[in-house]
């Protein structure tokens, strides 16, 4: 009888790091790479196309991003499971991805050895957290981000700045916004001001990158 084998998809815009990724899951026995994408589109696709068991996802691409492809991949087979290895470790990006269904996250400092247990973790059915990001989840809880039972991205902002957020993200103008939330437009360019104060933004693009980044406003 053969052995059964792990097939992984790579998705990360830079070649040199997914062959670095290929390096490390050639040491693992019983694993192998299956595919590699470069992008968020391609992979959707690829995951259509050679059905693997575990996706190494990278969330800060061109075109769809990895909150983005995470969420697709996992709403069209909920059985593949998704690693994040990113350079983002911040808040919104964490909440954002496990939103979206990924089973893991670790950041692409970790060494070869993290990133080979944190594959056979999430393979197995196991939820992990890297040790730079598990702490944020836990202060997101402490700090009452959890809201109505779920985790939102941008804990900072309240309920209606979030909502202004996801259309600003959208591509709506201030003057939409108003007419879709039934308010002036006054009130929507000082709730605007304010997500850009508490964001750390300077621009209305920057604003929308950076929730995008975040899966905001990709509905």
């Amino acid at each position: 009888m053969s052995e059964t084998v792990l097939r992984v998809l790579v998705v990360d815009d830079h070649p040199l790091f997914r062959e670095g990724l290929g390096d490390i899951i050639a040491t693992m026995p019983g694993v192998e790479v299956a595919a590699e994408a470069a992008d968020g589109e391609q992979a959707v696709a690829a995951a259509r196309e050679v059905n693997p068991d575990l996706v190494i996802m990278d969330l800060h691409m061109p075109g769809v991003n990895g909150v983005e492809a995470t969420r697709r991949i996992v709403a069209e087979r909920p059985e593949t499971a998704v690693l994040v290895l990113t350079m983002l470790e911040n808040d919104e990006s964490v909440v954002s991805a496990l939103r979206a269904g990924a089973r893991g996250y670790i950041v692409k400092g970790s060494s070869r050895a993290e990133i080979a247990r944190a594959i056979d973790a999430v393979a197995g059915g196991d939820v992990l957290l890297g040790p730079t990001v598990g702490p944020k989840v836990l202060g997101l809880f402490n700090r009452g981000a959890d809201r109505g039972g779920r985790i939102v991205p941008f804990p900072e902002l309240t309920d209606r700045e979030l909502e202004v957020l996801e259309l600003v993200a959208q591509g709506l103008s201030n003057g939409a916004i108003a007419t879709r939330l039934h308010l002036s437009e006054k009130t929507i360019r000082n709730s605007v001001s304010t997500i850009f104060t508490k964001l750390g933004v300077g621009s209305r693009a920057e604003l929308i990158a950076r929730a995008r980044d975040a899966g905001v406003g990709q509905a």
